[in-house]
């Protein structure tokens, strides 16, 4: 059924304020309980005994179960829907990181960060793909920069608040770190039930869509997958065998450089390079973040407004790797900190910009959803491998220069490979 260009704007409003908020929610909690070991690293490294190679192995565990699962985790999402298998992830991973909060020795937190990473994996590739289910390409950058826009905001929020939660130091004989896990594994567990109950699987049963918005969704959905180049009514096999699935999976993995091989070593980095108390410096890792949000927001969108994927997807992450490296010379600690916070911004700022183009490529069904999870899945290889090796080169060199500088080169080559692929797109 036709709607008025009014009444195609205001279906996809209603979606907006009846959705996102919701899944940005369920994000934000996601991201946080898999990157506070970067804020708890700061008292439980001296704890555990841990040197830093050895947190990078621990931070660096959970990406290796959570790529072996991230696959077929998505292809039973797209069988049984989203709202019993989001439900599942939330209430597993809510548990397992509540106990993170009773690990003692370093084989514990080696394990639990497995457990971690079994038990999330599928959340976002399944969101992306319950997101490109529901909003049309001319939309979805704008919809995918709202549930990124969440991780930022979970660095924003959960690093101060990650940094007060340790002067809980001896409350009740738990150490700060341990109240930091526990406190911010609960909500995920809470969050599970409340996604079984509200969260709708299709546009089908959004009771809140009129039949006519209802059944515009469903045919421009439907004839945007089946003109989608990428498109394989075969199955989801054949996303293995796709060349273009390949090459967007390398450029998520050098893009991943960044926002895994910083995030988790970012308060760690500037603990050394200011030396002020552990809660100043989570304020100081959270404004990055802050940045990615504002710049995420006014990519999507310019790019949804200009209809052009092409350089607001490679421009960004070519800026912030050259913004990298140079932050390794500054020689100036005012400085340094202004260009790490500036290519921080940058380099979250593609992520939804990425999503739409890949999105716009694949078609819907089971073939998108095992598409993009391989696609998070091979970036996440970034996960299992930086880590070690930036905790490896402080151990050895004292300072992590020489793993940002890796880090830079990889995002320039991001950079120039998205010139590239948003191009042929």
């Amino acid at each position: 059924m036709n709607l008025t260009p009014a009444s195609k704007a205001e279906t996809i409003s209603l979606m907006t304020r009846r959705l996102i908020p919701f899944l940005m929610l369920l994000y934000l909690v996601a991201y946080l309980d898999r990157a506070n070991i970067s804020v708890a690293a700061l008292q439980m490294n001296a704890d555990l005994g841990l040197t830093s190679r050895m947190y990078g192995l621990g931070a660096g565990l959970f990406y290796v179960t959570y790529i072996l699962f991230e696959v077929p985790s998505n292809m039973i999402l797209a069988r049984v829907g989203a709202r019993r298998w989001i439900a599942r992830i939330m209430v597993t991973w809510g548990i397992v990181a509540c106990g993170m909060a009773f690990i003692q020795t370093p084989k514990q937190l080696y394990g639990m960060r497995l457990l971690l990473g079994m038990a999330e994996a599928g959340f976002t590739p399944g969101i992306i793909y319950y997101i490109s289910c529901w909003f049309p390409s001319s939309d979805r950058a704008r919809a995918m920069s709202f549930f990124y826009i969440a991780a930022a905001l979970a660095s924003v929020i959960g690093l101060p608040l990650s940094g007060a939660l340790l002067n809980m130091h001896g409350v009740l004989g738990f150490a700060g770190w341990r109240w930091l896990y526990f406190v911010e594994g609960i909500p995920a567990v809470l969050l599970g039930f409340v996604v079984l109950k509200h969260l709708p699987d299709s546009v089908q049963d959004a009771k809140w869509l009129s039949r006519p918005q209802g059944e515009w969704l469903a045919k421009t959905i439907a004839e945007e997958s089946a003109r989608a180049p990428g498109g394989d009514s075969a199955g989801w096999r054949r996303a293995f065998f796709d060349g273009k699935v390949w090459l967007l999976s390398l450029f998520w993995l050098l893009q991943a450089f960044g926002t895994i091989g910083v995030t988790l070593f970012l308060p760690q980095i500037l603990k050394g390079l200011s030396g002020e108390s552990n809660f100043v410096v989570s304020l100081l890792a959270a404004l990055p973040f802050l940045l990615a949000c504002l710049l995420m927001y006014w990519n999507s969108r310019d790019s949804d407004a200009c209809q052009e994927r092409r350089w607001h997807l490679g421009l960004p992450l070519l800026a912030a790797g050259v913004l990298l490296i140079a932050s390794v010379h500054a020689g100036n600690l005012l400085v340094t900190y202004l260009l790490l916070l500036a290519a921080v911004g940058l380099n979250w700022s593609i992520t939804p910009i990425f999503w739409a183009v890949t999105t716009e490529y694949l078609a819907g069904g089971a073939a998108a959803a095992g598409a993009i999870a391989l696609i998070n899945a091979v970036a996440n290889f970034a996960g299992v491998g930086l880590p070690p090796l930036m905790g490896y080169i402080k151990d050895q060199t004292g300072h992590y220069d020489a793993g940002l500088l890796l880090v830079g080169g990889a995002l320039i080559l991001g950079g120039v490979l998205g010139l590239r692929l948003a191009r042929k797109a």
